[in-house]
């Protein structure tokens, strides 16, 4: 109980203070809203990094959060809520929840996106009931600015993440585990 509220409260500290690094709101209105962020960051994503194309070309699907807030003072937490396409079309939503402990400072905001390049990594997501980044199918890292610290255990090569629109200043070494898990948008 103590856990859940301190990770709670570390989560409104997150969202309080990288409230002023996006225009977009902590927590998407509605499945249109989220859709509307998604594609306007993959527009600015393709410009940016040519690579993302070609592997939307190869990818079963792409889950894009298109806002992650993170912040911390010991205790940390991020979230973020996305939509996971299968070519133009959106066929579920997901949020992003995360807990650390470290030596860590700071509050930043993200977006990021997960190709899917094959059925057995998209069905594992289906599948789990909430897909824990470190366990499960592999993910590799293309990263942009201090993000290339990311990393899960036990890859294969799955998934391909996108790291992107890092603002703010987040510092340290920590533990962290994060969830994607189905959420219903309407």
């Amino acid at each position: 109980m103590l856990r859940a509220r301190l990770v709670s409260g570390l989560l409104a500290l997150a969202l309080a203070t990288t409230s002023s690094l996006y225009a977009v709101p902590a927590f998407a209105a509605s499945a249109a809203e989220i859709d509307k962020n998604a594609s306007a960051v993959m527009g600015k994503l393709y410009e940016k990094h040519p690579e993302a194309k070609k592997l939307t070309a190869k990818a079963k699907a792409i889950l894009i959060f298109p806002s992650v807030y993170k912040a911390g003072f010991m205790f940390g937490a991020q979230y973020g809520e996305g939509v996971l396409r299968r070519g133009n079309k959106s066929v579920g939503y997901y949020s992003t929840v995360a807990a650390s402990y470290g030596l860590q400072a700071g509050a930043q905001a993200f977006g990021y996106a997960l190709f899917f390049m094959n059925d057995a990594a998209l069905s594992y997501l289906d599948k789990s009931g909430g897909f824990e980044v470190g366990v499960g199918p592999s993910i590799v890292v293309l990263d942009e600015g201090a993000a290339k610290s990311t990393t899960s255990s036990t890859l294969t090569q799955d998934i391909y993440a996108l790291i992107f629109d890092q603002k703010g200043l987040m510092g340290g070494l920590g533990l962290q585990g994060s969830k994607i898990s189905k959420i219903d948008k309407k």
